[in-house]
């Protein structure tokens, strides 16, 4: 159910371990997570589940559970699936010919036969535990290593900047941005980013007296620690490295799980934003990556250290849950909207609809899989 296809490695310039080991390292937790969704959701409504597979292919490993699912590991290990009784294959596509020879008792296993509601429940409880995992993993950072923030102070305001023509200066303490409280200055930046060519209202306090700034953020191109170009909103001011404006502090759980929340939120709603931008023209469609990408990324994470490749991952899964929930058939918010159109209609689609449904949203999967990756060679060949 919810194939995660993320395509072919080429050879990375960072060697095998480098690169390929962090990144299927990421991969096999996110996918696991959200097949294991799907299979504990099946098994809650009653669903007969056969197989469950971390990778594609021919399998390595495997063993049987007392309820006769198949748990194995597969010998392309670039995703995963759970196949349900009645399936025809690893896309969760029903077997038409097995479904009309079935007797009531199988039917009552059989993932088809299910009603519309356990259908669409199974279906969700993958995008859904790959949001539980994400929060799991943000909170369990915030308890154990802890966040570090900085006051949102201006330090310096550059010349010819936003900041300048706003009239910020050194020493201003962000307050509000467009009426949202700012704790940080990670929050200012977090708004700032995804603002380019916008009008902001910003409150700052200065000379204990609170004043009102209008500014609009200017779209740059700014690398990161790896050399990854970055297209972002800027102000053009820096943060205040003064030991009062700078503190770590460790979360204790329900806090830390109320942080693991927000910061999947903000995942899902930058990702949101900019796929908004792509349309609207705002935002550049080379940003978009595909599995070579990814695993660049891994491999320049897992140098850093292992809690900023377990943030990785949980940004990985917020993406993973929600790319599934985009209503294109193949993925799960395709047959989410299979399901509401049946609850609409009171009968399900046609198979030929489905079929066709189902074709469509693989030639859609498949272009999105080629631009992404074209991508990726033409990020790797310029950097």
């Amino acid at each position: 159910m919810g194939m995660e296809i993320m395509g072919g490695l080429s050879a990375l310039g960072g060697g095998l371990v480098g690169y390929v080991v962090p990144f299927l390292f990421v991969l096999t937790i996110v996918v696991f997570f959200h097949e294991l969704g799907h299979f504990l959701m099946a098994r809650w409504c009653g669903i007969k589940v056969l197989v469950f597979s971390i990778g594609f292919g021919p399998e390595i490993a495997g063993f049987y559970d007392r309820y006769g699912t198949r748990w194995k590991i597969s010998a392309i290990p670039l995703g995963g699936y759970v196949k349900f009784f009645g399936d025809e294959n690893a896309a969760s596509v029903p077997d038409q010919n097995a479904a009309a020879g079935m007797t009531e008792a199988e039917k009552k296993d059989s993932f088809q036969f299910q009603p519309v509601g356990s259908r669409a429940l199974v279906v969700a409880a993958g995008p859904v535990a790959n949001f539980l995992l994400a929060i799991a993993i943000f909170a369990g950072i915030f308890m154990t290593v802890g966040k570090q923030t900085t006051s949102a102070r201006v330090d310096t305001v550059q010349a010819g900047s936003a900041a300048q023509a706003a009239g910020f200066k050194p020493g201003d303490l962000v307050l509000t941005i467009n009426g949202e409280k700012i704790e940080s200055f990670s929050d200012m930046q977090r708004i700032v980013s995804i603002s380019a060519g916008a009008p902001l209202s910003i409150e700052v306090e200065r000379d204990n007296a609170q004043v009102t700034l209008k500014a609009v953020p200017q779209l740059k191109e700014l690398k990161d620690n790896f050399g990854n170009v970055h297209r972002l909103g800027v102000l053009g001011i820096s943060r205040s490295m003064a030991p009062g404006d700078i503190k770590t502090e460790k979360a204790p759980p329900l806090r830390a799980i109320v942080m693991g929340a927000q910061e999947t939120w903000f995942v899902v709603d930058r990702t949101l934003s900019y796929i908004t931008g792509v349309f609207a023209g705002r935002e550049a469609a080379d940003q978009l990556g595909g599995p070579i990408r990814i695993a660049q990324v891994s491999g320049q994470v897992a140098s850093a250290g292992f809690a900023p490749l377990i943030h990785l991952t949980a940004v990985l899964s917020v993406s993973i849950g929600l790319l599934n929930l985009f209503p294109i058939p193949l993925l799960d918010g395709g047959h989410l909207l299979f399901y509401a159109i049946e609850t609409i209609r009171g009968r399900p689609l046609s198979e030929r609809a489905q079929e066709l449904g189902f074709r469509i949203g693989l030639a859609i999967v498949l272009m999105l899989m080629i631009f992404a990756t074209f991508n990726d060679i033409l990020h790797l060949a310029t950097s």
